[in-house]
């Protein structure tokens, strides 16, 4: 799991990095807005942990910018501001849940991963994004109920997209998550992959965008 975690207080910081990353856990540790910003930008994390007051500026505010562009990212606001007024503020200004300091790490963890599960489908195991639907375990996926005629790899190349819309899968990621499954693949796989996908969706409002740099986008076409 990759986590931007934004808190200006170093000990703290340190501290929730080092646990991070023994438990296996990508840590990107930024002390201002700025650079969460760009993090965000770069790593496309699957959850931020977000501290209130930063030296340059509202925890709050920067996150009801980041909600106009990326509704999805899961997001955990971690301050000492304990009144239930300001855990109303934060979840509604579009905090995902709001933990107050002092805190257990087990805890954060714990909420963490809840917020992961989220973003990995239903309870029931089925994907949706708009008119698709994908159950990754059966290896099935359709668009307004048609069934589209995918390959397994195919199926787990659209879940992945789909799990992570509207932030952008890079080619790196898409390789890597298709070698866990033991599958020998050139530099050219993602690319292989997301055309083929692009041939089966053609004619459904399902579509894949390329960011020109970055990597690939799951879109709906309006």
């Amino acid at each position: 799991m990759q986590v931007v975690l934004v808190e200006d207080d170093a000990m703290i910081g340190r501290e929730l990095c080092i646990h991070w990353q023994q438990r296996g856990w990508s840590v990107r540790h930024c002390q201002t807005l700025a650079a969460a910003t760009d993090a965000i930008s770069a790593l496309r994390p699957d959850v931020v942990v977000l501290d209130r007051q930063l030296p340059d500026g509202d925890g709050l505010r920067w996150l009801e910018t980041l909600r106009r562009r990326d509704r999805q990212l899961p997001v955990l606001v971690l301050t000492a501001r304990d009144r239930v007024v300001d855990r109303v503020e934060g979840l509604r200004r579009g905090a995902d849940d709001y933990l107050v300091k002092p805190f257990a790490a087990e805890e954060v963890d714990a909420r963490i991963e809840a917020l992961y599960r989220r973003t990995q489908g239903s309870d029931d195991g089925q994907l949706h994004h708009g008119p698709l639907m994908i159950r990754p375990a059966e290896g099935v996926a359709a668009v307004d109920g048609v069934p589209l005629d995918l390959l397994p790899r195919e199926v787990e190349v659209l879940a992945m997209l789909a799990a992570r819309s509207p932030r952008v899968v890079s080619k790196p990621a898409i390789i890597e998550a298709l070698a866990e499954r033991n599958i020998e693949l050139g530099d050219s796989a993602a690319e292989l992959y997301v055309s083929r996908l692009r041939r089966k969706l053609a004619g459904t409002p399902v579509a894949i965008e390329t960011v020109r740099g970055f990597g690939y986008r799951l879109v709906v076409v309006e």
